[in-house]
């Protein structure tokens, strides 16, 4: 273990529910850092497979962490709070670590001291092969807001966030099954600036069956639900405010016209009384 009074220590998280494999290959790939974290913990969201044996005798050392199934949030929640270093990085049991991702973003925070949160681009996988992400993912630095309004901006296993924020912001959002990220990263976002490594570090890998996203194919109903829960809290700045009432009143229009063609009137009515709330603001 490292000395626990540096600046930075860093407790990494791996939150994980019947992935036992996949498991493997993302900590595997916590072993090989070239610079190793202060700690490691797994939580485990409720598995049925042979996820606690795989852990408990391959990583001796990992903090093993077991709870009934609630999703990756409360997963997530319950590692930042067992934990015990100044920050703390995500990483998702379907990803994985290019070899010097905590070496590089470590530097990077000591050369620029005033940032609590950074990451790192990523390298896409889908269905065992490389792909190359859209423009609109296209990953930056600074006062990255509005750029959080369309999607989600930032990956959890390319994060690295000072504890001190979460104490700021608050943690996950467990009420969100999905866009529990992009609720996060709006308020965190809204109040500093990010600093963005511009390297791939980190290997995503998408289209396996048990993946959130394809479990949830209507992400802007929770988008659009956490775009009116940071206007709700009243703490944006101006411009912030006008922003996020038009991306509210984007995302409402084009899902109440996607509901409609579906034959889903109750839903496509709901969303078009909140758009007309909107016109008035």
């Amino acid at each position: 273990m490292r000395n626990r009074h540096s600046a930075f220590t860093v407790s990494v998280i791996v939150p994980t529910h019947n992935r036992a494999g996949l498991l493997e290959r993302a900590l595997r790939s916590v072993d090989a850092q070239s610079r190793p974290p202060d700690e490691l913990i797994v939580v485990d969201d409720g598995s049925t497979d042979d996820t606690e044996r795989r852990v408990r005798d391959l990583w001796p050392g990992a903090v093993y962490l077991r709870q009934e199934h609630r999703g990756v949030s409360a997963a997530r929640n319950r590692g930042i709070e067992a934990s015990s270093c100044a920050w703390v990085a995500f990483l998702d049991s379907d990803d994985d670590w290019l070899p010097r991702k905590l070496e590089r973003q470590i530097a990077a925070l000591e050369a620029a001291p005033g940032f609590r949160i950074c990451h790192t681009d990523e390298i896409w996988i889908r269905r065992g092969r490389r792909v190359n992400p859209m423009r609109k993912h296209a990953k930056a630095g600074g006062d990255i807001f509005e750029r959080c309004l369309p999607l989600c901006a930032i990956s959890p296993s390319s994060a690295m966030i000072s504890r001190s924020v979460l104490e700021e912001v608050g943690l996950f959002d467990e009420s969100f099954p999905v866009c529990e990220d992009y609720d996060l990263w709006l308020r965190i976002c809204s109040r500093m600036p990010v600093l963005y490594v511009d390297e791939m570090l980190v290997v995503k890998h998408g289209g396996h069956a048990d993946q959130l996203s394809r479990s949830y194919p209507a992400m802007d109903r929770y988008r659009i639900r956490a775009l009116e829960k940071i206007l709700r809290e009243g703490l944006l700045a101006p411009a912030q405010r006008i922003a996020v009432i038009g991306a509210l009143r984007e995302k409402i229009s084009i899902y109440a016209a996607g509901a409609r063609k579906r034959g889903r009137e109750d839903e496509a009515e709901e969303m078009e009384r909140k758009l007309e709330g909107l016109l008035w603001r």
